[in-house]
């Protein structure tokens, strides 16, 4: 027979005191977080950046760094390959245009040219042959001409004559037909004389005006050939200062092979290197700032170059208005390029903040000064010297904008 086992219950007493227990220690964890107000840590003014949040004109921009060139570089290649034979200046020699700087050798280019002055000699002596033989022929075609003419008058003259006597009864039939056959056949000899004469006449034209063609290609093939030689002697193709001048005497250089570079001394121009990021936001016209010897100086985007290497791209700037004084080639500037026009915002200082933040938070300093606590932030654009502040933040506010480093879950600073 089954036994029924009654379950033991918790009496009404135990109940309140474990109940009371639990809100007790509720409570006190709720007084501690609600008191404590997150971690805090102590600091020392000294040691921290106090920036004031200001309104002022501002303007979006990037720093880049440039490098002084000539305002125009001209590049000298190999026209025609062939060996060093003479140098006439060095590198660095400043050139009128039209002087020569070396001379190459080429065998072969001047072999082809006296080859080619001997062709144009015997095709000059062939054109004179033909038109000594042509004038001949002509002589011969006239003569032949005035014998058929003068037998013609003297045809004609005899068949009126037999034709008169005959009308009278002096001649004969057979004798005034015997003129009259003389003098038909004299004028188809006339006829066929002038076509021949006329056919002779076109002839020669043609050939004479195929000869002349002939001669002025061939003509002009010589004097491509002299030009191939002349181009053995590199000359400067403009005035400006030889730089980079690659050549040794005794050493081979190939066609189109670059031997150097003359720059143009009569301006500068900038090139710079822009990263990637902001080749949409990069145009021509585009003004750029530069401080020289406490002097401020402003270039413009002439030309952009949309080749990207090694994650960068090119401009040529161009100065406005005033070159500095004693610049050089080579000489490397840090410009500021604006990205945007000029207006009105709140600006905080750029600081090492960011590097911990990424501008979506800030310690805001208490207005009593003696604390600085966390205020969520909204930053827009930025240039070498501020952030645009688009919220959080108001004029007069000051914030820390040194390093967080330190600050890992720090809710609070104390300052002392």
């Amino acid at each position: 027979m089954d036994v029924q086992i009654e379950k033991k219950k918790f009496s009404k007493q135990k109940v309140i005191t474990i109940t009371s227990v639990v809100l007790v220690l509720l409570f006190i964890i709720y007084v501690i977080i609600s008191t404590s107000g997150g971690a805090k840590l102590s600091v020392q003014k000294e040691r921290i950046a106090i920036s004031t949040i200001t309104n002022d004109i501002f303007q979006e921009n990037i720093p880049v760094s440039g490098t002084i060139l000539p305002i125009t570089t001209i590049y000298l290649d190999a026209i025609e390959g062939g060996r060093v034979e003479q140098k006439y200046v060095e590198d660095g020699a400043v050139m009128k245009k039209g002087e020569p700087i070396l001379r190459l050798s080429n065998t072969d280019l001047e072999l082809s040219l006296v080859n080619q002055e001997t062709s144009v000699y015997n095709l000059l002596t062939q054109m004179q042959i033909s038109q000594n033989a042509a004038r001949q022929n002509t002589i011969n075609r006239l003569n032949q001409y005035t014998d058929v003419e003068n037998s013609l008058i003297e045809a004609e003259r005899l068949y009126n004559l037999n034709k008169r006597l005959f009308e009278k009864g002096a001649v004969g039939r057979q004798e005034y037909q015997s003129s009259l056959n003389n003098y038909n056949y004299q004028k188809q000899r006339m006829e066929l004389t002038k076509k021949i004469l006329q056919q002779d006449s076109i002839s020669t034209k043609q050939e004479i005006e195929q000869a002349k063609n002939s001669y002025q290609r061939t003509q002009s093939a010589l004097n491509l050939m002299r030009k191939k030689v002349e181009d053995l002697v590199v000359r400067a193709p403009i005035d400006g200062q030889l730089t980079s001048l690659d050549a040794e005497i005794g050493q081979s250089k190939t066609k189109g092979q670059r031997l150097g570079q003359i720059d143009v001394l009569s301006g500068f121009k900038v090139r710079a290197d822009i990263d990637e990021h902001y080749i949409s936001r990069i145009y021509t016209g585009q003004i750029g700032t530069f401080t020289l010897n406490s002097k401020t100086y402003r270039l413009v985007i002439k030309k952009v170059f949309t080749q990207v290497t090694n994650g960068r791209f090119q401009v040529d700037m161009e100065f406005e208005n005033e070159v500095p004084k004693g610049i050089r080639r080579g000489q490397n500037l840090q410009i500021q390029v604006a990205l945007s026009a000029e207006k009105q915002a709140l600006l905080i200082p750029k600081g090492g903040f960011f590097q911990k933040t990424g501008g979506n938070w800030v310690f805001k300093i208490s207005e009593d000064g003696s604390s600085a606590y966390k205020v969520d932030i909204q930053l827009g654009s930025q240039n070498t010297k501020y952030y645009e502040v688009i919220n959080g933040l108001n004029v007069g506010d000051k914030v820390i904008t040194s390093s967080y480093d330190s600050y890992d879950a720090i809710e609070q600073l104390i300052l002392k």
